[in-house]
């Protein structure tokens, strides 16, 4: 299993790749020095551009109904701890 840390580069790399750039984006330190196996992912502040640009980004992704049904598949399935 990846590290928390390599979690979160590999999605600020995801995210510069489609030109988004998420300036707080980094691991929480309260839950990422505790004994929680799965520390929380801070995204952070942003200014309204880049959230706006982080918008028509998202929106402009074909969602299918596959992809939904792929993503609720995986919200139920138990957590490896």
């Amino acid at each position: 299993m990846r590290s928390t840390q390599e979690i979160v580069e590999s999605l600020r790399d995801a995210l510069a790749g489609v030109g988004v750039v998420l300036p707080s984006l980094g691991v929480d330190p309260v839950t990422g020095a505790s004994d929680e196996p799965f520390a929380l992912v801070g995204l952070g502040r942003c200014n309204v551009r880049t959230a706006e640009h982080l918008t028509d980004v998202l929106r402009a992704l074909p969602v299918r109904e596959t992809l939904r049904a792929r993503v609720r598949q995986v919200n139920r399935e138990p957590k490896a701890r």
